[in-house]
């Protein structure tokens, strides 16, 4: 798994929306400002989100975009399904059937096979407990935690 663009700035925006009073609204603009990020690629990953159900969006002068639950509600896992982030390790494959080849006997390359697999089907479900485990709220916290040590108060920068 990698973390790309989409992803990390879909955690960014999420968690800027929890650092919020009552968790938002933020336009877009005040987001992407605080935030650093491009706003038509901000937008489109709101709009995603919002699909999700994991923003609201609000119309009007003093509108933009609010968490729709609560940030102990929505995990890490929610928001890079959420932007179409892959939340699964690469196999190897290509490195594995390469020893595969470079094996002397069959029997080795079969129980390299079986180990390898059960060893990345693990790890895959060790990486989709923890980023289900992890909430907003333990990143919104980790984030107040952060800025605290730093001295700062109302910057919401992360």
């Amino acid at each position: 798994m990698k973390l790309t663009t989409r992803g990390h700035y879909s955690v960014k925006a999420m968690l800027d929306l929890s650092l919020q009073p009552n968790y938002g609204p933020a336009s877009v603009t005040e987001i992407a400002s605080r935030q650093y990020l491009p706003i038509p690629y901000l937008e489109k990953l709101l709009i995603e989100l919002r699909r999700a159900g994991l923003v609201k969006s609000i119309r009007g002068v003093n509108g933009g975009y609010k968490l729709a639950k609560n940030p102990i509600q929505i995990s890490l896992s929610d928001i890079l399904v959420a932007v179409g982030e892959s939340m699964v390790v690469d196999f190897p494959s290509e490195r594995l059937r390469q020893r595969s080849e470079d094996s002397r006997s069959p029997g080795d390359n079969l129980a390299t096979d079986w180990v390898t697999q059960m060893l990345w089907r693990r790890l895959n479900e060790k990486l989709q407990a923890a980023l289900a485990s992890i909430s907003l709220a333990d990143l919104y916290y980790d984030a107040r935690s952060w800025q605290a040590a730093q001295g700062e108060v109302s910057n919401y920068i992360i």
